[in-house]
């Protein structure tokens, strides 16, 4: 199904009443994540960052005196999967919100419902475009345009001109690539060709050929998964003497990449990521409440995108807190009055019209030396 039909599909579910607050007393969160298919690196990590919130803010009381339960369900990268979950969690579960994960297709698809549902969700992916639909759907995603921002920042300090970009066709991708040709030429860039490939794809050489043909001093990746590999050993089977950077994900898959790539290899970097090299500060501070208990439940894994999951639902317990109310429009005006709050990836605003909380680049460049992750000063 395209995008669009399953827009209408959603839009077409029969009018479900609007949530208050639960008769017993637990506040439900529910949560669509891609556990399996191309978004499973990110939002396996999104998922237990919030339950790791959940235990943690349960052991303070909950939410407006109830505990929190969280509700998930396996959207297996799919829309048409993501929507179901949404609409069974809302008419069965009658969830208070909803704290979902990266995919954007799905997310969007939804959104109908929760207008109607009067819940509001705090999510991992790109927002609806509605009006409407905007008044319920907060993204902790910092713009798309900072991660490849940051890329070019780099990339100019080490003297690149020229790059190419390699990309998935997922949502947030797009919008990455459209935002990454906009504010090329303020960096100094010239992108030197663009080249897609399907998340899937076990061989990307005739794409990176392509741009290195072009002329590329450095391939820029976009996109999720195990391609992340595939395209640094593909770059080494060419011969190439190109860079090779890539935008925040699940960097478990990175040590894999330094060994094919060596210095040559960058990555942009979530401050959960690079701790112990952060500046003191709030943000610090955050995360240094963050990382020793993921790191205590969950040694060796990469904290980003889970540190991203616990800011979800410590956004939306703050929401409830300034909302004065467990009901989903509570929530909702609660989360309209954040005018900063420090998360573990970035300090959120959602005053006015703004939902994409983030409104300073909060990224790091990091490499992999000495086996170790390094900010790039």
């Amino acid at each position: 199904m395209s995008l669009r039909n399953i827009v209408a599909a959603a839009a077409a579910v029969v009018m479900l009443p609007i949530l208050s607050a639960n008769a017993e007393d637990v506040f439900k969160i529910g949560m669509s994540a891609g556990l399996t298919g191309y978004v499973a690196g990110a939002d396996r990590a999104w998922r237990d960052g919030a339950q790791l919130a959940v235990e943690y803010l349960n052991k303070k009381g909950g939410i407006g005196g109830r505990k929190i339960q969280l509700l998930v369900e396996d959207n297996k990268s799919e829309p048409q999967e993501a929507v179901t979950i949404y609409r069974r969690m809302l008419s069965d579960d009658k969830v208070n919100a909803f704290a979902s994960g990266c995919l954007s297709a799905g997310n969007i698809a939804a959104a109908p419902m929760l207008v109607r549902a009067q819940v509001p969700m705090v999510i991992c992916s790109l927002l609806p475009t509605s009006a409407k639909e905007l008044q319920w759907s907060y993204t902790i995603l910092p713009p798309a345009k900072y991660d490849i921002e940051k890329q070019y920042e780099y990339l100019k300090s080490v003297g690149v001109t020229k790059v190419g970009i390699l990309h998935d066709p997922s949502p947030y991708v797009l919008q990455e690539l459209k935002d990454g040709k906009e504010a090329a030429s303020r960096y100094g860039m010239t992108i030197v060709g663009t080249e897609s490939y399907r998340a899937d794809d076990a061989d990307l050489k005739v794409q990176i050929n392509n741009l290195a043909k072009a002329g590329s001093e450095a391939i820029i990746k976009l996109g999720l998964g195990g391609t992340v590999i595939t395209a640094a050993k593909n770059i080494r089977d060419l011969g190439l003497n190109v860079r090779y950077s890539v935008m925040t994900q699940d960097m478990s898959l990175f040590p894999q990449v330094a060994d094919v790539m060596g210095e040559k290899f960058s990555f942009v970097a979530i401050p959960t990521e690079v701790f112990e090299e952060l500046p003191a500060g709030k943000m610090r501070d955050a995360v240094a409440e963050f990382n020793p208990l993921w790191n205590a439940k969950f040694k060796g894994r990469d904290p980003g995108y889970g540190g991203r999951g616990w800011d979800a639902v410590m956004l939306i317990a703050e929401g409830a807190k300034r909302g004065k109310g467990v009901n989903g429009e509570a929530v909702r005006d609660g989360l309209n009055m954040i005018d900063h709050y420090d998360g573990t990836s970035g300090a959120y605003s959602y005053t006015g019209d703004n939902r994409y909380g983030v409104k300073q680049n909060p990224y790091y460049i990091g490499v992999i030396a000495g086996g170790k992750v390094k900010i790039v000063k």
